[in-house]
């Protein structure tokens, strides 16, 4: 059987946040490990997930594009999000890099996704932000990277390519903030992949964009035996009605 569905950008960050929280990786480390959820528009959504309860998506993100690169005007209102055996805990930055370890994960967002499935993280901060922080530490200890990100942020360059010709010193004019861009390796969570994680199907990405409430949307071809196709069409259809997040920048 087979199914198309659009999903709206709020649509789509529901779903992905769903399917990172059936992660096999995840559900271990929510019963027996640490989660750290940074911030970002997308992570909001995982950490409802994660949380069961809504958060304040508004303050839960540090930089975003809209017009321009641009940096949340509520930005330090909320912090990054641990959980203890899936219980919030209250930890410093450095506490909680030092309490990591394998089988641990971090939950990254991004803002773009090549060929290849390298997200590119945009970095506004001199010292990489959240990448500088974590991603060496994971890397060297075994700690799982978990990438939600859209569909909507593909691109057709080599992500390790631009991270060599980026880096905000090297801009001479730039709408917004000046960014480099780092390309990281990750267990990448798409709309395809969240889907396929909660379903038995398979997802295909058949569009990006559109206009009026298509803008940004994502679209998809779900394969597989009817009872598979049915329920995934039935959550997409669920997701109708998600309020997506609202942003002020200061950039």
């Amino acid at each position: 059987m087979r199914a198309s569905v659009v999903l709206t950008p709020p649509m789509s960050k529901r779903l992905i946040a769903k399917g990172v929280a059936a992660l096999p990786q995840v559900r271990t480390a929510l019963d027996r490990g640490r989660i750290v959820v940074t911030l970002g528009t997308t992570n909001a959504y995982v950490a409802e997930e994660l949380l069961g309860e809504p958060i304040d998506r508004g303050a839960f993100a540090a930089g975003f594009i809209d017009d321009r690169w641009n940096v949340n005007a509520r930005l330090g209102e909320l912090s990054e999000i641990v959980l203890d055996r899936g219980k919030p805990v209250e930890a410093g930055p450095e506490e909680t890099l030092a309490s990591l370890a394998a089988g641990d994960v971090v939950i990254k967002g991004g803002n773009a996704l090549d060929p290849e499935g390298v997200v590119g993280v945009l970095m506004g901060a001199s010292t990489g932000g959240t990448v500088g922080r974590y991603v060496a530490a994971c890397l060297a200890r075994g700690i799982e990277l978990v990438a939600p990100i859209g569909l909507s942020k593909s691109v057709h360059t080599s992500i390790a390519e631009l991270s060599l010709e980026m880096g905000s010193g090297r801009m001479d004019l730039q709408m917004g903030l000046p960014c480099g861009i780092y390309p990281l390796h990750a267990r990448v969570v798409t709309e395809a992949d969240a889907l396929e994680t909660l379903f038995p199907v398979r997802a295909l990405h058949v569009t990006t964009g559109g206009v009026g409430a298509g803008a940004g949307a994502v679209s998809l071809l779900i394969e597989g035996e009817e009872a598979g196709v049915r329920d995934a069409f039935a959550l997409v259809e669920a997701l109708r009605e998600e309020p997506d997040v609202e942003l002020a920048g200061r950039a």
